[in-house]
């Protein structure tokens, strides 16, 4: 499991990596500053749950069913926050609408606090310091 939450946090550091030069470079002159801030803070909140879950495949004292739950619901996370504000932020660049899933972004905001919670009720349960 550690090694598929590492796996995980890597490809998810890598596409931030990625999008980020992706937004300075190409989508700079494409994009509004407004539009184009929006598109960094995806790329933000994604880089600091890849962070998120490389460290959670070095705890010791997290149960493995926890880390895989801490993963899923992170991704999920990841997905539906940054993945709705990439495709919302760079709707002026194609003919297609997605102001509909507005909607998705706070929902993806939700697991991605519910990761944080759970991980702090997994170390307080933890027995070991």
């Amino acid at each position: 499991m550690n090694k598929r939450i590492l796996l995980t946090g890597a490809i998810l550091g890598l596409l931030s990596v990625i999008l980020g030069a992706f937004a300075a470079h190409a989508l700079k002159e494409q994009l509004s500053i407004d539009s184009l801030a929006s598109f960094n803070t995806g790329v933000r909140y994604q880089m600091y749950h890849a962070l998120f879950l490389l460290a959670i495949a070095h705890c010791t004292f997290i149960s493995v069913k926890a880390k895989k739950i801490l993963m899923i619901i992170t991704l999920l996370g990841v997905i539906l926050f940054s993945g709705s504000i990439y495709l919302l932020s760079t709707e002026a660049m194609h003919a297609i609408d997605f102001s509909s899933i507005g909607f998705i972004t706070p929902i993806g905001g939700l697991f991605l606090i519910i990761a944080w919670v759970l991980l702090i009720f997994n170390v307080i349960k933890s027995r070991s310091e």
